[in-house]
């Protein structure tokens, strides 16, 4: 675990810019972008495009750690070169921002109102490419539809579970288990899922912290108690979906949550754009995501 890094997400101003979009979400992600779906010929071209994209975001002059505190990689990503630098350290080293990974495979099928991990049999095999490519932390998602205990618990132990094999490489996982922003009892799934968690920071070490990728909650500081928690290094949320206007002012009410969007963040971006006026969008993107994480 980089010390350097982990005092930087522990502490300073900025978020996380989530670029690991995988593929079954990069047509709609490149379809946003102005780049419709059957443009490629096949799926490397399409991740070609992908990385053309991400790679645009990440060289921006828009795009530094003033306001950036990390980016989320997709494994493809991390393999890749940006401006002729593997990714991971052109992150931090001509950015200074922290360089994370996408780790799971997707979602299982849904049971008990939850969507827990496909199993993830090559992940030590992974963690230890990552560690060698200089990333820093690891991002997981499952997905909680309803206030069901059962579902809830599921996703809450798998996450832990595989959390404590990923600190064992020495990296920091970011748990994240999305409440969907269309359940119809949102608020009660997020109040079980404040709990389960809560019971499962007991078993994480203050000296190799966890991070919470969390939906942004009905009820305004229903996390606060993890946002001080020794065994947290940082809880960020996801949007979710909302619009980024929507998004940005719900986190502007949850003090010391940062954000980690993707979509939000990507939003206004198009390919047919001069690089000065993705810039100047990007640039715009940026500070209002900033702002509002620093509420």
């Amino acid at each position: 675990m980089n010390e350097q890094q982990l005092q930087r997400v522990r502490n300073d101003d900025g978020f996380i810019a989530a670029l690991d979009q995988s593929g079954g979400s990069t047509p709609k992600a490149l379809g946003l972008y102005g780049i419709a779906d059957g443009s490629w010929a096949g799926e490397e071209e399409m991740f070609d495009l992908m990385h053309a994209m991400r790679s645009r975001i990440m060289m921006s002059s828009a795009f530094t750690g003033e306001r950036v505190l990390g980016a989320i990689l997709f494994e493809m990503t991390m393999d890749r070169l940006v401006d002729g630098v593997p990714t991971a350290s052109y992150l931090w080293q001509r950015k200074n921002v922290v360089p994370f990974l996408k780790v799971d495979k997707g979602l299982a099928d849904q049971v008990d109102g939850a969507q827990v991990m496909k199993p993830m049999p090559e992940l030590d095999a992974l963690l230890e490419r990552a560690v060698s490519a200089g990333i820093f932390g690891t991002k997981m998602r499952s997905v909680i539809s309803s206030a069901n205990p059962a579902g809830v618990s599921a996703v809450v132990s798998q996450q832990f579970e595989v959390g404590h094999q990923i600190l064992s490489a020495g990296l920091v996982p970011i748990i994240e288990p999305e409440v969907d922003i269309h359940a119809p009892d949102k608020a009660e799934a997020e109040e079980m899922l404040r709990d389960a968690i809560l019971n499962e920071l007991a078993s994480v070490d203050a000296d190799s912290p966890v991070m919470l990728k969390l939906t942004l909650p009905e009820v305004d500081g229903l996390y606060d108690v993890f946002v001080n928690h020794d065994s947290v290094a940082r809880v960020v949320a996801l949007s979710g979906g909302y619009s980024r206007e929507v998004a940005n002012e719900r986190l502007s009410r949850n003090r010391g949550v940062i954000a980690s969007f993707s979509r939000a963040l990507t939003e206004g971006l198009a390919a047919g754009q001069t690089d000065a006026e993705f810039d100047a969008m990007l640039d715009g993107t940026i500070e209002g995501i900033y702002q509002a994480s620093r509420s």
